[in-house]
């Protein structure tokens, strides 16, 4: 939860709309794939059920043209006149060879399909025609009729189990009988009757290769790897077609496959299709890919815009946070430059007005402090003059009474320079080289003050005389070592002057008798005791106009010395 806390503005933005994004996309994209794959299983297992339907009209088309043939026989009225005559000699002779030849060799030539047309006669005085095939099946070769007499069957158990007595004239059963199952073949049976006396006086037999009768059963109509079966009514396989790889496979083809059946009527028996899962499989990859892509490139686009509309944002808001940081670190120029008027316009306007009360506050309040320190500036230095200008004349006045003209002209020389650059015109402002001349002005009128006892060393680097520097920094230095530091009846300075970087270094050393920790935390302290007042009005002087990072730092030792450097910005 930290974690989502400190995270960009930017980020924050995206995430719950990728989040949602995505969410919608994968549901909207499941939606789709799901009704796309059912829809298209939908639609094939309709074209292989039509498929299955066309194969059923054309097998019932076969049977239909047989069943025709049967019909046709079965209401020749004037072959029911001849068959009724059992008359020998002559007559039957012209029954068989002008009536019930000729009408079964039309009938053959009916269908262009290898056919086997055999009548069992009652009227047993017509001859007998049949063939002698040796096992062979007889549809092989050609088609042809054969006439029997009916008492031949009788005795059959399959005739006995037809009933064809009990059956209703005019209708006709499919079944496989004698060699009809070895050989391939199927038989059209129907009672044939004398339709005017309604006796039955025979029947009819019409065989005909299952090969032909389902030519149209055929695997690859609905697809490469999909089995065709016909079954009958005990569930035994009359036919099969089927790829090579996959004949004579059952146990894993019904659990592996889609069974789709259509029953064939008449025959009493049922078209099964089975239909492999890959077949769907394959489609349904199809669409998954299509769909896939739809949502990733539909993903991408709307991830796209969101980004884009989240850097916008982003970029707005991070403005705002860069001039906050800004702000925050003392560049109170800094603006918001927003086109609109929208939320974040208004913002920006709002900061921008604030940034501007803010600069114009600061500017008074560094107006106030600057008059301030200016201020106890003048009432250091009308602290300090009267004091000073009082021991100097003091010396005055001693080297007038022991006659000592040169050192007097000396001294009145330096003080005048003293007070010069002291004054500075009333700048507050002025140049190292003139801060530096005001400081050896005031040493050279102590050198006088204290002769032999002082000793005091220059190291100055004279590349830094021209920048600009605070006036009266150095001396309030010299004059809290020569009041505070004495060890002993002499001590020494040393003035050093040098560059730093992009900083100008003064350091006032000494070798008086130093300064605790405590006494140093005090004179710097802003509302400590007023001790070192001098020192602290420059520190606060130097701040005010260079930054908190500029200022004064004092490191001393007791018995040791002191030394306080100044450290200020190199501006010209």
């Amino acid at each position: 939860m930290r974690r989502m806390l400190n995270m960009p503005f930017g980020y924050k933005l995206i995430l719950p709309y990728v989040l949602c994004l995505l969410l919608a996309v994968g549901t909207v994209g499941g939606f789709a794939y799901t009704n796309s794959v059912n829809s298209l299983k939908e639609k094939t297992r309709e074209n292989i059920q039509g498929t299955l339907q066309q194969m059923r009209d054309n097998i019932r088309y076969h049977t239909d043209n047989i069943e025709r043939i049967s019909n046709m026989l079965y209401y020749n009225y004037s072959l029911q006149s001849a068959l009724r005559r059992y008359d020998q000699g002559w007559y039957s002779y012209e029954t068989m060879t002008k009536t019930l030849m000729p009408a079964l060799e039309n009938l053959l030539n009916y269908t262009g399909s290898n056919i086997g047309l055999s009548v069992y006669l009652q009227n047993d005085s017509l001859s007998e025609v049949f063939y002698y095939d040796n096992g062979q099946n007889p549809l092989l070769s050609t088609k042809r009729y054969e006439i029997f007499h009916l008492k031949r069957i009788e005795a059959e158990a399959w005739y006995r189990e037809l009933r064809l007595s009990e059956t209703m004239a005019g209708q006709s059963i499919w079944r496989q009988i004698l060699r009809d199952e070895a050989n391939g073949n199927i038989s059209l049976l129907e009672r044939m009757d004398d339709v005017q006396r309604g006796k039955s006086i025979g029947m009819i037999r019409i065989s005909v290769q299952i090969s032909d009768l389902l030519d149209a059963v055929d695997y690859r109509k609905i697809g490469g790897y999909s089995t065709l079966r016909v079954v009958d009514g005990t569930g035994r396989v009359v036919i099969e077609s089927s790829p090579e790889n996959t004949a004579g496979e059952s146990g894993s083809m019904d659990r592996n496959r889609l069974l789709l059946s259509e029953p064939l009527d008449g025959l009493g028996w049922e078209l099964q299709a089975y239909v492999p899962n890959s077949l769907f499989d394959e489609s349904a990859d199809k669409v998954r890919r299509m769909t896939l892509l739809v949502c990733l490139v539909s993903a991408i686009v709307l991830a796209g815009l969101g980004i884009g509309v989240s850097s916008y944002f982003s970029r707005r808001i991070q403005k705002i946070v860069g001039s906050l940081n800004d702000f925050r670190d003392g560049d109170f120029q800094k603006r918001i430059s927003y086109t609109g008027n929208d939320e974040l316009g208004q913002i920006a306007a709002a900061f921008n007005r604030m940034g501007s009360n803010i600069e114009e506050l600061i500017h008074r309040n560094y107006a106030v402090s600057l008059q301030k320190k200016e201020a106890e500036l003048e009432s250091l230095q009308a602290q300090i003059n009267p004091h000073f200008l009082y021991n100097t004349l003091s010396s005055i006045s001693r080297l007038a009474q022991f006659g000592d003209v040169q050192t007097l002209q000396l001294l009145v020389q330096e003080l005048a320079k003293f007070y010069r650059l002291s004054l500075n015109r009333g700048e507050i402002l002025t140049t190292v080289g003139k801060e530096i001349e005001h400081a050896k002005a005031y040493i050279a009128i102590q050198c006088i003050k204290y002769g032999d006892r002082m000793n005091v060393y220059y190291d100055i680097d004279p590349e830094v005389l021209e920048f600009t520097t605070v006036k009266l920094i150095l001396q309030p230095m010299l004059e809290n070592a020569l009041e505070h530091a004495w060890f002993g009846s002499t001590i020494g300075i040393r003035l050093v002057v040098e560059k730093r970087d992009s900083d100008i270094v003064f350091k006032v050393i000494d070798t008086g008798v130093g300064m605790k920790a405590e006494t140093i935390q005090q004179i710097l302290d802003p509302d400590g005791p007023r001790i070192g007042y001098g020192i602290r009005n420059v520190d606060s002087r130097i701040k005010l106009h260079g930054g908190s990072r500029y200022g004064v730092v004092i490191g001393s030792r007791t018995g040791i010395g002191t030394c306080i450097q100044i450290t200020i910005p190199r501006r010209m």
